[in-house]
């Protein structure tokens, strides 16, 4: 499965061609993104197995939501239930990569752990409040250190995985393997990309701030709507940069 190489431009241009596929059809791709968000949440609420299987049917999810922003990409009429079609593609794969993300991250946890004697692990798994003495204590700034370093090569290798096991269906490992090749060539693009989508949320952030300080009324709805906006554009730009990388993804090109 060949991945393209492209510019750092392209970064950019993912943004802007994530909100002009949610302009086409933003009410499904709204409700796409934050029922993916429910779903996760009423999962991750069963007692002592909610998170593991959250993890594992994530990559099922964010499928749907890929099936979705395809439908709307070649104009194709889709419903809610789009949403749950990703679990009809290759489920044993996509099961597998959420477990492997699952096993990576607690790796990852496990090694901050040795920098901090776990309080960035009991932080992130709500055991633990993030208090003032906790916030200045330097271990925690060590293992925030240590967890981006060893987060960054497992989300390299989960970012296209689901696409590429539902969609080409290949195993797990193989669409690991090849998400994070894609990355490792676009860096640049990612990079730009990353930060385009800071400049995104920082620059309507201000200008919301300065209104606040005129109507806090205006400030108030204002700031409900940008997230409300921003993150299914989100989503649908990951959609554009698959596309951008990859072309089409189809069992035939994986073979």
């Amino acid at each position: 499965m060949q991945a393209r190489t492209l510019p750092a431009q392209r970064g950019w241009a993912w943004i802007i061609e994530g909100f002009m596929l949610w302009k086409r059809n933003p009410a499904l791709i709204t409700f796409l993104v934050f029922g993916y968000w429910l779903c996760l949440l009423v999962v991750a609420a069963v007692p002592f197995v909610g998170q593991v299987l959250m993890s594992l049917i994530m990559p099922a999810l964010s499928l749907g939501i890929y099936n979705g922003c395809k439908a709307v990409g070649e104009g194709r009429k889709a419903g809610p239930d789009i949403l749950l079609s990703g679990f009809r593609q290759n489920l044993p794969e996509l099961v597998k990569i959420g477990g492997i993300y699952l096993i990576g991250t607690f790796a990852v946890l496990g090694l901050t752990a040795l920098a901090d004697d776990g309080i960035l692990a009991e932080l992130m798994l709500g055991k633990r409040k993030l208090d003032e003495a906790t916030a200045e204590d330097p271990q925690l700034g060590l293992s925030l250190l240590i967890g981006a370093l060893g987060s960054t090569p497992l989300m390299m290798a989960y970012w296209f995985a689901p696409l590429l096991a539902g969609w080409g269906r290949i195993s797990a490992a193989k669409a690991m393997f090849f998400s994070f090749v894609a990355c490792s060539r676009n860096w640049r693009a990612f990079l730009a990309y990353a930060l385009g989508l800071m400049l995104v949320v920082m620059v309507p952030s201000l200008l919301i701030g300065v209104l606040a300080l005129v109507s806090p009324l205006i400030g108030q709805l204002l700031s409900i709507a940008l997230p409300a906006v921003f993150i299914p554009v989100v989503f649908a730009s990951f959609y554009a940069n698959a596309l951008d990388v990859f072309g089409t993804i189809t069992p035939d090109d994986a073979a």
